[in-house]
């Protein structure tokens, strides 16, 4: 995961997280109503995914989707509308924040032709900044791995994401960026997950990693438990497929249907392989089992024909006439 190439803001994948923010706006309507009217609090998100509340000061209304620059730390940022009005304000809440208690950010303005330019230049900037980045702590000789590196739109505040196992001590490090690019450094350590969505690669399955291109947020695996991790593996060693690039369990695994799978559930479900029924057709052997499909393989060592079945018409074949 050395090639970083996010681009929640730029490229292929914003379109289909514009079109899925936009899907979520109108469904959300529909349950609580949205009339645009009595709030100006608008949600933005920024680069990777990043959502902040912000107060609109255009005295226009923002259209989902839309890009706006807001206010930064010192300075400025570019970012895409992700909810507004009413539902921004619902949201805000459930999150248990205050619009006056913690002093939100403004929307300065609507980006036009020229920020969009000015964005595509720092985007191409990056990678040199990365690259020395990567010298830089080679010559400091940090044990951390570098992931990646943000410019602020107004360049004068760059982000290092990195990993590590440890606590590092990289003061000297951010020294020495802070003179090469004249800006303010900001060092943050990220998780393996965060790696791997900003690795923006492809997983098993040949699509783009579903946290790089769609998921609207990295949470807690509610399958990361051992117990879940073994129903998931049928009792076998198949460990290749639940464990993504983040050496977590995938995503994909809460999309999937919940089902007791396990060696000892499949004990007291299905006979045991290798075991003898007979059939109409004669004596058979249950060759294999597999308990996704819930279909049986019997083999008839007679002429070694091999017969699948589903696990209702397995059971129908013993029922009492």
């Amino acid at each position: 995961m050395s090639n970083v190439i996010c681009s929640c803001t730029l490229g292929e994948n914003a379109k289909v997280r514009l079109q899925l923010l936009r899907m979520l706006h109108r469904e959300m309507e529909q349950l609580y109503g949205d009339n645009g009217e009595g709030t100006s609090i608008c949600e933005v998100e920024l680069k990777c995914s990043h959502r902040e509340f912000y107060e609109n000061s255009t005295g226009e209304a923002p259209e989902i989707g839309k890009a706006v620059i807001v206010e930064a730390d010192g300075g400025y940022d570019y970012g895409v509308v992700y909810s507004a009005g009413l539902i921004a304000a619902k949201k805000m809440k459930l999150k248990g924040l205050d619009e006056k208690a913690e002093g939100l950010g403004t929307i300065l303005r609507f980006a036009n032709e020229s920020d969009v330019e000015e964005l595509r230049a720092v985007r191409e900037r990056e990678p040199k900044i990365r690259e020395t980045c990567f010298v830089k702590i080679k010559e400091h000789r940090l044990d951390m791995k570098l992931v990646d590196v943000e410019l602020r739109l107004d360049q004068q505040k760059v982000t290092v994401f990195y990993t590590a196992t440890h606590r590092v001590d990289f003061r000297a490090l951010v020294r020495d960026l802070a003179s090469e690019f004249k800006a303010r450094i900001q060092m943050v350590q990220i998780t393996t997950r965060e790696e791997a969505r900003r690795a923006n690669s492809f997983g098993a399955c040949g699509c783009v990693l579903c946290c790089s291109s769609w998921i609207q947020k990295i949470h807690a695996n509610p399958f990361a438990e051992k117990q879940h991790a073994s129903e998931y593996s049928h009792g076998e060693n198949h460990s290749y497929n639940v464990i993504g690039q983040c050496n977590r369990l995938k995503c994909c695994l809460g999309y999937s249907k919940h089902e007791k799978c396990s060696k000892n559930s499949r004990q007291d479900t299905y006979p045991p392989i290798g075991s003898k029924v007979a059939t109409a057709d004669g004596t058979a052997i249950i060759e294999s089992i597999d308990p996704v499909r819930k279909e049986l393989c019997l083999r008839y060592p007679a002429d070694g024909k091999e017969v699948n079945l589903s696990l209702q018409e397995f059971k129908a074949m013993f029922v009492k006439k």
